[in-house]
This record gives structure tokens, sequence and C-alpha cells, in this order.
């Protein structure tokens, strides 16, 4: 795969802001948007949630082209200096996960906890191989084309069975997502490798993840609770997938107030 990131301009991305207390910066996974993060709206009593979609997802404009971590590291740093946030706790899951531990590490002096949902900082070389193949796909049958294989990853059989409104939300943002966007997210991500910023990260960090996880991100997460020197261990969500904050909200919003509030 060529690989040729170019800066990102803040002025593409809109944030959204909701409720008051200390800030709470959330970063969604690929194919998703701000959105995924409406099911943490009880928080919004306590914490200030902020919130964007990344380059190329939803309100966000596409790119110039394709971008890494630290590309969008530097996008959050000017967006939360545009928004007037000098320190921050942050969130992200999955691809929001790999981006916060590559910004905690490198802007530490920003961030004051971290919560890293269902992610890694690398991922493996299988894993690594495949993402510029469903970047291929995406460009050509659109990410619709994926929810088949997506959904059996990030939800638990039961929970597709039920088919509720959590389950509905994200296969309905996948289909609407952009091809080009998706695909350069699955890009960045075949490049990602944030291990020297994640043995940084001196500030209280929690690793969460669905009890139904794939074994590399369960790997994945013993390495950052071995290597993440403020880590605060891990905390498995029951009965959930890689979505686990949006399928398990309640148990999610309950760990978010216990470990930041």
């Amino acid at each position: 795969m060529n690989w040729h990131p170019r800066p990102l301009d803040p002025a593409d991305i809109t944030v959204h802001r909701r409720g008051r207390g200390k800030p709470l910066v959330l970063l969604h996974c690929l194919g998703m948007d701000w959105h995924f993060w409406d099911v943490l709206e009880p928080l919004a009593d306590q914490l200030e949630l902020i919130a964007y979609s990344f380059p190329g997802h939803h309100d966000s404009r596409l790119p110039l082209g394709q971008y890494g971590e630290a590309e969008l590291a530097g996008q959050l740093k000017a967006l939360l200096e545009r928004e007037g946030v000098n320190r921050a706790n942050l969130a992200g899951i999955s691809m929001g996960g790999s981006l916060a531990q590559y910004f905690a590490g490198t802007y530490p002096e920003m961030v004051e906890r971290v919560i890293l949902c269902d992610c890694t900082p690398r991922y493996t070389d299988e894993m690594r191989a495949n993402w510029p193949v469903r970047a291929a796909l995406a460009r050509t049958n659109g990410v619709a084309s994926l929810i088949p294989m997506l959904e059996k990853v990030f939800f638990t059989q039961a929970s597709l069975d039920e088919n509720g409104p959590n389950v509905r939300h994200v296969k309905e943002k996948w289909a609407a997502c952009s091809g080009e966007g998706y695909a350069l997210g699955c890009e960045w991500l075949a490049m990602l490798d944030a291990r020297e910023q994640a043995r940084r990260m001196t500030m209280p960090t929690s690793i969460l993840l669905g009890s139904n996880e794939s074994q590399a991100f369960k790997d994945a997460a013993r390495w950052m609770n071995d290597n993440i020197p403020g880590s605060a261990g891990i905390v498995e969500v029951p009965m959930a997938g890689h979505a686990s904050v949006r399928e398990r909200p309640e148990f999610a919003i309950e760990h978010f107030r216990r470990f930041l509030c």
C-alpha cells in the first residue's frame, strides 16, 4: 500500500458540546460519527461531553488524502485549542482508542484521565495486512457491503437477534458512511503504531473491553495494562462485543461516572 499522509485541517471539523462539568472528549470508531456517543447522554449532568466526527465521516469533510495518528492528533490539539479546552478527560473506542493513546502520550499536559475501549496501539501483522483489502472493498462496493461481516464483530449474537435501537443505529451509520472516508480510516489503521506513546501515559487510564472481544483485542488489553504506566486495570463489559459501550450503555455509564467523576 502506498502511504503518503497529509496534514488535516481543523476547519473541516464541527465540534459538538453538551452538558456541564469537567470536559470529556469522545473519539468514535471507524464508520461511525459523533452520534455514537449519544448513549452517554446521562453523564452530561456531571461532565461536558465533547465529540466530533473523524475526517470523511458524517459532518466532517473528506480530507485531501491519507492521514495517520500524528495528523489526527495534531488536528485534535488544534480543535481543543480552538474550543478553549486546555485539559480534558479522553475516551476512545476502537479507532478512537488508538488515537487516544497517541494523543495522551504526545500531549500529556492536555489530558487528565483516559478510558480506552476495545482498542489496540498496533494491530497484529495479519490484521494490518487485511486493512487495505477492506479499504478496497469499501471503495468498490460501499461500506454497506461489509455489514454482514462487521456486525458479528461489533455485537453478540443475542443483540443481533434482538436487533434493538443500538444495533440498528450502528448498521444505519455503516450504510450511510462514505466509502472513501471509511477506506482512508482503514489505511491509517494498517499503519498505526502508538506503542511508544502508550508507554508515556502516566495519567490514570482505564482499559475497557467487551467480554466477547476477539483474542487479538484481549491480548492488546493485556499489553496496554502491562505497558501503560497509569493503567488502573482492565474492566470487562459483560455480554458485549467490539461496540461494548453502545451494546451495554448502562454498564459503560456507571463505569465512566465512577472513573471520571
